[in-house]
């Protein structure tokens, strides 16, 4: 095999390692900030009252008094298989996911507040043992020339991204009613792994982005909206194969725009529902090029066509007591990926998302807020009758990922707040 086939072929298995997981899917986006929204199912962008409400929507600080400040931590154990034509196969990435959380806000007078709030928006883990897709783990060929490719060298063998999301916000009260809020998102890209059988690629990045947020409350009725912006994070990587030294490559990450829209009627002083949309803007992961650093050679151009997508929410509170609220809620959310694209990098699919929660004040200021949520993706018994081409290295779509796929997740949620009139 000439060096120039087999670097065009390892370039072609970088581009599938980035691309692959189309970071960042519905299946890996993460609406849950904190225990409140796992209680409410993430339904609080129209929510005036709950301090756990400020990072759905930050204009909800308009209508709370003093300062406080919000910290506490999710788990997730996330569970995902498949089988294929080799038998069930567990991910390995079905590892217990820790994610704390921080929010504070502090009232410069009675109109404008100051927030900060330290999320984890995105993030993903997959991994598939070499054997599960058994058409990616053989040898390919005869090519051209007549040799192989070595076994593995397009197998999705492991996926992560660790992501950190900084949202410094201002919120005015324009009336008793309104207020608005405005912000930047800064995206910091700590570690992202794109493997195959035989290749490997690291990188990490950072960019920003912005918010903007209304919420305007008549008393039972409330309405809220809000808006961040896309963010194109600039991957600074590097990859290695086949023994070769590590060639630096560059890559553009888009993460998409987020527009969130909701309404809360509160029924009686105690009972309140909430319904909220959301619109995740999934087609700005349309192309994705990566080149080796410095030169600007492009190693490949993939299409991923993701498509945008919504969420539809629904959350319930009732006050048991004047200082315990009971929380419920429903989430019926559709994938941005396309069956033509599709990747077990990212075996999305419809999924469904059930919850509960807890909220006790107990007094001078302290609230705990506990919730847990079940999510559940549709059974995905993918086919497809494009079989793979490995002159083009892209098994995205095709018969290689042929499978049936399960996935659901457990995610508990704990958040301690305090509140300084």
């Amino acid at each position: 095999m000439s060096v120039n086939f087999r670097l065009r072929k390892l370039a072609a298995a970088v581009g599938l390692a980035i691309v692959s997981p189309a970071v960042l899917a519905s299946g890996f986006t993460i609406p849950e900030l904190n225990a409140t929204g796992i209680g409410l199912s993430n339904a609080l962008v129209a929510n005036p009252e709950q301090i756990g409400a400020v990072p759905y929507n930050p204009a909800a600080m308009g209508f709370h008094e003093g300062h406080n400040v919000s910290g506490g931590a999710m788990i997730l154990f996330p569970d995902l298989k498949v089988s294929t034509a080799t038998g069930t196969h567990e991910s390995g990435g079905d590892d217990p996911v820790f994610i704390p959380h921080l929010q504070g806000m502090f009232s410069v007078n009675d109109k404008l507040r100051l927030g900060l709030g330290v999320q984890a928006p995105f993030g993903l883990e997959s991994k598939w043992n070499v054997g599960a897709f058994p058409d990616l783990s053989v040898p390919i060929g005869p090519l051209p020339d007549g040799s192989f490719l070595p076994p593995g060298l397009f197998h999705p063998t492991h996926s992560k991204l660790e992501m950190i999301g900084v949202v410094p916000t201002v919120a005015y009260r324009v009336t008793e009613n309104l207020s608005l809020s405005a912000g930047v998102n800064y995206y910091d890209a700590r570690k992202v792994l794109f493997n195959t059988g035989i290749v490997t690629i690291r990188g990490d990045g950072s960019d920003w982005g912005w918010n903007a947020g209304a919420m305007f409350n008549s008393g039972d009725l409330t309405i809220g909206i809000n808006y961040h912006s896309e963010a194109d994070i600039g991957l600074d990587g590097s990859f290695t194969a086949l023994g070769t030294p590590s060639i630096p490559v560059d890559a553009e990450l888009n993460l998409p725009s987020r527009l969130q829209a909701g309404i809360r009627y509160a029924f009686t002083d105690a009972l309140a529902l909430e319904f909220d949309w959301t619109r995740t803007g999934w087609s700005a992961f349309d192309q994705l090029t990566v080149t080796a650093k410095g030169s600007g050679t492009v190693l490949t151009n993939s299409d991923n066509s993701w498509e945008d997508a919504n969420a539809y929410r629904l959350g319930l509170s009732y006050n048991l007591t004047p200082k315990t609220q009971l929380r419920f809620g429903y989430t019926y959310d559709e994938p941005g990926q396309q069956k033509d694209r599709y990747s077990p990098r990212v075996p999305d699919d419809n999924r469904q998302l059930f919850s509960i929660g807890l909220g006790h004040s107990f007094g001078e200021g302290w609230q705990v807020d506990g919730g847990y949520m079940y999510v559940v993706w549709d059974d995905n018994n993918y086919r497809s009758s494009t079989p793979f081409n490995p002159l083009t290295g892209d098994a995205n779509g095709t018969s290689a990922y042929n499978g049936d796929y399960e996935a659901n997740v457990h995610i508990f949620g704990l958040s301690v707040n305090k509140t300084f009139l």
